[in-house]
């Protein structure tokens, strides 16, 4: 398989490393957003891309592949008030987009957990929920793309929340699941939900030691999604 690496920072040479161990080829990498790169892209050149970018990039990355037929699997966070256009974009193109907001295995498995556990909670009004990720400093949208999944999760199966907020200090309105966001030097990705009460308190948490889940998980994607047709996500691939 031949991979278009769109994005060439720490992630992006962790899944050309990964990617070529597996056997894939990876002919082709662009680490900036620039049309004429991809105007230059012969057909045939990459069965499949994948993109991790920055937000204000993304979606002309994505569009660009696309419309030149070359399925997505995009990781890019901060971005998706216009993934409905580019799943859009895919469909008319006969194209294929996978997105996830974290690609390692263990964090959709515990995105999962996450939604059980609040499943559970729903009727037990003693307990408040809040939420933390810590993340590198090189991360410039907060909260993560991952801690947004999970708050979501909590929405859906929560009675008392409504919405989350990003805490920076201020007050915290009912139904709000209020969510720290950290940025310390050479962290992959820390998320926690906690319950709390005045007699106890129930925290899950997920900790990454490394990009090495993420950059897996998407190369993963990318073997799944060529020949596909349409708009995915991890449960597709990971059949919940």
């Amino acid at each position: 398989m031949k991979i278009l690496i769109v994005g060439y920072g720490k992630m992006g040479r962790t899944i050309e490393k990964i990617a070529k161990e597996r056997g894939n080829e990876v002919p082709l990498i662009v680490d900036t957003n620039g049309q004429s790169f991809f105007d230059d892209i012969p057909e045939g050149a990459a069965d499949v891309a994948i993109e991790f970018t920055q937000p204000e990039a993304a979606f002309d990355n994505i569009k660009a592949c696309l419309e030149r037929k070359i399925p997505v699997v995009s990781g890019t966070t901060g971005w998706l008030e216009r993934k409905p256009e580019v799943e859009e974009i895919a469909k008319a193109n006969g194209s294929a987009f996978f997105y996830a907001s974290n690609y390692s295995i263990g964090v959709n498995l515990f995105f999962h957990l996450n939604k059980y556990l609040a499943k559970l909670m729903s009727g037990q009004q003693q307990y408040k929920v809040e939420m933390e990720e810590i993340h590198h400093t090189q991360k410039l949208d907060a909260p993560s793309g991952t801690a947004i999944t999970l708050a979501e999760g909590i929405i859906e199966n929560l009675e008392s929340a409504t919405s989350w907020v990003l805490d920076e200090g201020g007050e915290v309105k009912k139904g709000e699941v209020p969510i720290v966001a950290l940025r310390e030097p050479e962290v992959p990705g820390t998320h926690s939900i906690k319950f709390s009460s005045e007699v106890d308190e129930i925290e899950i948490k997920h900790t990454a030691h490394s990009r090495q889940g993420f950059a897996e998980g998407a190369v993963t994607a990318a073997e799944w999604l060529v020949g596909k047709k349409g708009v995915f996500g991890m449960e597709d691939m990971l059949r919940f």
